[in-house]
């Protein structure tokens, strides 16, 4: 029986802690959090025995195998070592530690301690993105991606934690290095890591105050971005964050030399997108034909892990944690190589050093727009 503690009680913990109990083999044998109650709280809703205000304290009555760290992202490197230390193997919520040095360091010490660590995009394995990955492994695409279009948006409208965040200027997200976008774009980031093949790509970022939220007086937020990113191989992508544009669109499309993948987590749905074209005006009659037909399997799979009582929101989280443990228990490796982990966290650096230094620049800026932008990249292609 793997044994598991959850470090950190708000409301993704219970996210966690709902899908650890779906999974067999493992028990959670204590949660914490600084604020006791809100560890007496979770223990209450899933049953668990313990609950403590000191970390020390779990360590020694709880004597957990894996540790998840659901805390705010400016404590997961010093907790993650903490665990690493105690001998225990850890799941960080996204985003994995607040820069590359913070990243490479846990990782360090994970493999100096034969231990294993990941990061939670457990969008990466959701039903259709798990089919994408097996399509593009299995040469779907007739080659390496030629082009990559990641959108990830969050609609602020409505939101109880987008008006705790712009009704608090001391907001803890406030804090973070890349605000707003460090707390959310490492899902769409990671997608586009996934199939590049260096660890340097070129980045090239735009980012800017929407201009909603400079018409209430919101100047700090960043909550628009656009990024490039480019191999010195020839693989390019697209990064999109937008809070105001919609649809507000959870997408991912990648294209190789015969054929491309359109994957729309929004609606769970996987499409095909055949390169070759239909002669003359079949063109316009065919493709509408075998795209109602994906549509339709998509559906009917959908209904069916809906009654096998396996489609739900999170389905995706559960399939990370059940691959984590079995790489803990069976030594096979582990769902995100940290090459992966490493590469997503240099992109998101290199995105936010960008907009800092263009945000220095636009006091000077007589245009007055508000928008931060850098042309510069962080990592230029190696020399020829």
């Amino acid at each position: 029986m793997l044994k598991v503690a959850i470090i950190g009680c708000g409301k993704i913990a219970d996210s966690h802690a709902s899908q650890i109990r779906r999974i067999k083999g493992c028990e959670i044998v204590g949660v914490c959090d600084r604020e006791e109650l809100m560890a007496k709280q979770l223990s209450e809703r899933f049953q668990v025995k313990r609950y403590l205000s000191d970390l020390t304290e779990l360590f020694h009555q709880a004597r957990p195998d894996v540790v998840h760290i659901t805390t705010p992202p400016q404590s997961h490197f010093e907790l993650g070592k903490q665990c690493l230390q105690r001998g225990c193997h850890v799941y960080v919520e996204k985003p994995f530690t607040l820069n590359t040095k913070e990243a490479e360091e846990l990782i360090g010490l994970a493999e100096q301690e034969a231990l294993k660590i990941t990061v939670g995009h457990d969008d990466q394995f959701r039903h259709a993105a798990r089919r994408m990955r097996d399509l593009v492994r299995s040469g779907y695409l007739g080659g390496p991606p030629v082009h990559m279009e990641s959108y990830y948006c969050y609609e602020l409208a409505g939101s109880d934690y987008a008006k705790a965040l712009l009704g608090d200027k001391h907001h803890w997200v406030r804090r973070l290095p890349g605000g707003l976008l460090h707390n959310i774009i490492s899902h769409g980031i990671a997608r586009i890591a996934e199939f590049l093949t260096t660890d340097a790509p070129e980045v090239v970022a735009h980012g800017f105050v929407s201009p909603l939220l400079r018409g209430i007086g919101e100047a700090e937020v960043v909550d628009e971005l656009r990024v490039i990113i480019a191999e010195a191989e020839g693989t390019t992508a697209y990064f999109t964050f937008s809070s105001q544009m919609r649809p507000s669109l959870h997408q991912f499309r990648i294209y190789g030399p015969k054929n491309g993948l359109l994957l729309d987590q929004d609606n769970e749905t996987l499409i095909k997108l055949r390169g070759k074209r239909y002669p003359s005006y079949l063109e316009h009659f065919i493709p509408p034909l075998i795209f109602s037909k994906e549509y339709l399997g998509n559906l009917a799979g959908n209904v069916r892990l809906f009654l096998a009582r396996d489609f739900h929101m999170k389905s995706g989280m559960k399939d990370l944690i059940e691959s984590f443990y079995k790489s803990i228990l069976c030594d096979t490796p582990l769902p995100i190589p940290y090459r992966q982990i490493l590469l997503t966290s240099r992109i998101m650096d290199a995105i936010f050093e960008q907009i800092d230094l263009r945000r220095e620049q636009s006091v000077s800026d007589s245009f007055g727009t508000g928008r931060t932008e850098f042309r510069t990249p962080l990592y230029p292609h190696p020399a020829s």
